[in-house]
């Protein structure tokens, strides 16, 4: 039986004015898979990933996400999808708890006190449970909005550089709980330029170049040099 993907992308086009970003991205995610999306600067996969959120129409082409359309479904698509990028979008006047339970209230989740508790501790934010968020690093940022992802348990991930500003511990309970989170059946897209932590979750690698996937292949057996490799020739080919 062929398993039916959560994600599914198919001819997507986004012109920017006169500037073709996206030029028919063909791409597919499976229950229990992740991909990494690889691309250097500039190649559409931020693009991508927001018109799989629901954030961005595509010129052309089509994007679902767990069967719905990600244009004329797109409120069935975000009950289905977590999105984590660059910025984590939290309300800075609100303590961490309150920032949990808010957002769970916006998804219909469950907000009790031992849900936000139990999430906190998981990134290590207890301690901050009744802080402003507006004092927070950096890094207690990322890992306060990861905590929502879990929080409001998504069937699709979107992640922009997941690991990028966590420390070593964090990094370690990210990777865990992404791989909790496939083996649960979710599926997960995350653009990154890392070599590193992402690959090592990825089932697959897509290589964006030239607004088009450039290579797509199974990440089993390529150590970091390889994708290196990979990396360099079908991006050169693209400049």
């Amino acid at each position: 039986m062929v398993a039916v993907p959560l994600i599914r992308v198919a001819g997507l086009v986004r012109v920017f004015g006169a500037q073709r970003v996206l030029d028919g991205v063909d791409l597919d995610v499976t229950a229990g898979e992740a991909v990494a999306l690889l691309g250097p600067n500039g190649a559409g996969k931020t693009t991508l990933l927001k018109i799989v959120a629901t954030l961005l129409r595509p010129t052309r082409g089509t994007a679902t996400v767990a069967g719905y359309d990600c244009v004329r479904d797109a409120e069935a698509a975000r009950a289905v999808l977590g999105v984590a990028g660059h910025g984590t979008h939290l309300y800075e006047d609100l303590t961490a708890r309150e920032n949990l339970a808010f957002w769970a209230r916006l998804r219909g989740r469950p907000a009790d006190a031992e849900a936000l508790a139990a999430v906190l501790a998981d990134v290590d934010l207890e301690r901050h449970a009744d802080v402003r968020v507006r004092t927070f690093s950096a890094g207690m940022r990322r890992r306060l909005a990861l905590a929502r992802l879990e929080l409001t348990q998504p069937r699709v991930l979107l992640l922009d550089e997941p690991f990028a500003g966590l420390d070593q511990r964090a990094r370690k309970w990210l990777e865990a709980r992404l791989e909790a989170f496939k083996a649960a059946g979710g599926a997960l897209l995350m653009a990154t330029h890392s070599f590193g932590r992402e690959l090592g979750v990825s089932d697959r690698l897509a290589i964006l170049a030239g607004g088009r996937v450039a290579l797509d292949t199974p990440r089993a057996g390529l150590d970091p040099q390889d994708v290196q490799r990979l990396y360099a020739a079908h991006t050169e080919d693209a400049s």
